[in-house]
């Protein structure tokens, strides 16, 4: 990483650049601002920033992520979303693959029961009819 950095930055340096036009002052001020941007914004491991990037824009959503949903969402995180060339974050962990997430979940899920019934819902009054009762 270092190489790259000094490799980026040799044109900066040369005698002829315009930034060394700038007063000394000058130029550490604008150094430092850089480096504290790039500081700021440094990338992390990639797995671990598209998974704490996902979970942020998840949060902006929902605001409390329940127990049992965060480890639901890490396994579909780890498991079943791929990237352009093909892969899982699990497949990129482990070195190897794995089967289908939800094939997976429909082997081991008994199946599901019916859905509850509808209760029929109270008749509403009319506002006026309570106001002239």
């Amino acid at each position: 990483m270092a190489a790259l950095s000094a490799q980026l930055l040799e044109p900066l340096r040369q005698p002829t650049h315009p930034l060394q036009a700038l007063p000394l002052a000058t130029r550490q001020h604008h150094e430092a601002v850089a480096r504290g941007g790039a500081d700021l914004f440094q990338r992390s491991s990639s797995c671990v920033e598209g998974r704490n990037g996902q979970l942020s824009l998840y949060h902006h959503g929902c605001h409390r992520l329940r127990g049992r949903k965060l480890p639901a969402l890490t396994a579909i995180h780890n498991y079943h979303i791929r990237r352009p060339d093909g892969t899982t974050a699990a497949e990129r962990f482990f070195g190897r693959g794995h089967p289908l997430l939800f094939e997976l979940v429909l082997a081991r899920v008994s199946r599901l029961p019916p859905p509850r019934r509808r209760r029929p819902r109270a008749p509403k009054l009319a506002a006026l009819a309570l106001v002239a009762a």
